[in-house]
Order: structure tokens, then C-alpha cells, then sequence
């Protein structure tokens, strides 16, 4: 078979999948997205234990769930919640960079096989930095049908497209 893409400095030319370019400046207040859903099985759930050594027995060990735990059945782990849940309305955003989270809290336990989604809603946006403002959206992790397991508030800075026209020195 022929290479049909042969040349790697015109691969440069092919915008990259799933990459953003927004600015400080597109960010609508009140705007909201909802994720697809995503169903969390066991063996995804035990490889993030594995991954961050987290073998907790309300989520490693079916029997002790099953009989000393007070769900009757075995949890997700509330990172692998939190991940997936942030993850599903993730943005690959050249000018955003991560601040923190506030208000993390997680609601209710997500158990293997239930599905999650997230809304994302733009709350609110500040000048902070000559290039940068800074950004916060909350995160509503939903199971199933619509349960809340998970809230948090997510804060970035943003680059200004226009510094001058944003960031004013106080």
C-alpha cells in the first residue's frame, strides 16, 4: 500500500481532533453542555484501583460489600467518579490551564455497571493576570437517569485574545 500522507511537515496543516482555541473572551456566562454517557464497568474500575492503589474493600473486595458493607454491593471509587465525570465534558483547550477545584463533593455512590453523564455550567469569569482571567464552571456528575452523585466547580485561567482590552492594572 502507498503511504497517501507522505510528507510529516504537511501533516502540520491537518487541524489536531479534539483541540480547542477559545479565549477568555468566547466564554458565555450561563452557557451549559451536556456530556454523553458512559457506563463504568468492573474491569475499568479495577485498573483505576490499580492505577492509583486504591484497594479499598468497599471497592475491591465483592465479598466484604456484599456482607459487611453497608450498600450491599461494590462502589466506584470516588476519584475514578470524579475523573470520568470531569473527563466526559473535557476540552483539549490550548489557551486554559487548570487552577484547582472547589466544592468537590460526591453526593451519592456510584456502583459498577451504572452510567454517568455530566453538565458543565459556565458560572462565572474574572480578570486576574496581564494574559490571563480567570474561569469557573461547576460540574454535576448525574448516574442512570439523572441522579446527582458528584458536584464541583472547576476554576482555569484563560488567556486573553486581547490582553489590552481585558486586564486593566489596579
Amino acid at each position: 500500500m502507498k503511504n497517501p500522507n507522505p510528507d510529516p511537515q504537511k501533516h502540520l496543516e491537518i487541524p489536531v481532533w479534539n483541540a480547542e482555541n477559545w479565549f477568555y473572551e468566547d466564554i458565555v456566562i450561563g452557557q451549559r453542555q451536556r456530556s454523553i454517557r458512559r457506563t463504568i464497568s468492573e474491569g475499568e474500575s479495577m485498573q483505576f484501583n490499580a492505577l492509583v492503589m486504591d484497594f479499598h474493600p468497599y471497592v475491591a473486595d465483592e465479598i466484604f460489600a456484599k456482607k459487611e458493607g453497608i450498600f450491599g454491593k461494590r462502589l466506584v471509587a470516588g476519584a475514578m467518579v470524579f475523573s470520568v465525570g470531569l473527563g466526559l465534558v473535557a476540552t483539549n483547550c490550548v489557551n486554559a490551564f487548570s487552577y484547582g477545584y472547589d466544592k468537590l463533593r460526591f453526593i451519592k455512590p456510584t456502583f459498577l455497571g451504572d452510567t454517568l453523564y455530566t453538565i458543565k455550567t459556565n458560572l462565572d469569569k474574572q480578570p486576574k493576570y496581564p494574559e490571563m482571567g480567570l474561569y469557573r464552571a461547576s460540574y454535576e456528575v448525574f448516574k442512570n437517569e439523572g441522579e446527582l452523585v458528584l458536584y464541583c466547580e472547576h476554576l482555569q485561567t484563560v488567556k486573553y485574545q486581547n490582553p489590552a482590552a481585558v486586564f486593566v492594572e489596579k
